[in-house]
C-alpha cells in the first residue's frame, strides 16, 4: 500500500471501527474538502463558487449560451440560468443577442470579472471535478461501481445527479 494511503487512513482514524463509519469518514473528508474549496474560494473574491465556475467557463468560451454553460458545468439549464442572473446582477458577464437568431445570448466576461478570476484560487471547477480527472479509468470504473450500489441502498432520485454539490448553499 502506498505511504500515502496509509497515512490518510491513520489521520482519519480508521483502524479499529466498523467498515461503515470508516467509509462514512472518508466521505466527510470529500464532502468538506469540496465545501472548504468553494468557502475559500467565495471569501477570497466575494463570489460563490459555483458563480466563479461558471464566470471561468464563460472566460474560456466567449460567447457561450446559457446551455452550453450548463452542458459544459453538467448543470440542469435552470441552475445555469441562476448562475447567469447572478453574474450579470454583480456586472461579470454581459449578455448580447445573436445576431442571426435575436433569442439567442452570447456570454462574455466583463473586465472586472476577469481580474474576479486572476484572484480566485483554482480550479475554478472545484477541487472533487479535477481529482477525479486524475484517476486512472480502472479506479473511476470501480468508484463508479461501487457508488451505483450506494444510490441503489439509498434509494436516492437519479435526478439529484444533475443537482451540484453546492446548489444548497
Amino acid at each position: 500500500m502506498a505511504v500515502a494511503a496509509k497515512t490518510a487512513r491513520k489521520r482519519i482514524g480508521a483502524t479499529e471501527e466498523e467498515p461503515a463509519t470508516r467509509v462514512l469518514r472518508r466521505f466527510r473528508v470529500v464532502f468538506n474538502a469540496v465545501r472548504t474549496h468553494f468557502r475559500s474560494m467565495e471569501s477570497s473574491v466575494g463570489v460563490s463558487g459555483a458563480q466563479v465556475w461558471a464566470l471561468g467557463e464563460v472566460a474560456a468560451n466567449p460567447g457561450m449560451g446559457v446551455n452550453q454553460l450548463a452542458r459544459t458545468m453538467d448543470i440542469h439549464q435552470s441552475t445555469a440560468s441562476n448562475l447567469v442572473r447572478a453574474l450579470l446582477d454583480a456586472g461579470l458577464v454581459v449578455s448580447e443577442k445573436g445576431e442571426v437568431d435575436r433569442r439567442a445570448v452570447h456570454l462574455h466576461a466583463t473586465a472586472r470579472g476577469l481580474r474576479i478570476l486572476g484572484k480566485a484560487p483554482t480550479p475554478f471547477t472545484g477541487i472533487l471535478p479535477e481529482a477525479l480527472q486524475r484517476l486512472d479509468e480502472t479506479t473511476l470504473a470501480r468508484l463508479e461501481r461501487d457508488l451505483d450500489k450506494l444510490i441503489l441502498e439509498l434509494k436516492a432520485d437519479p435526478d439529484l445527479a444533475r443537482v451540484p454539490l453546492w446548489a444548497n448553499e
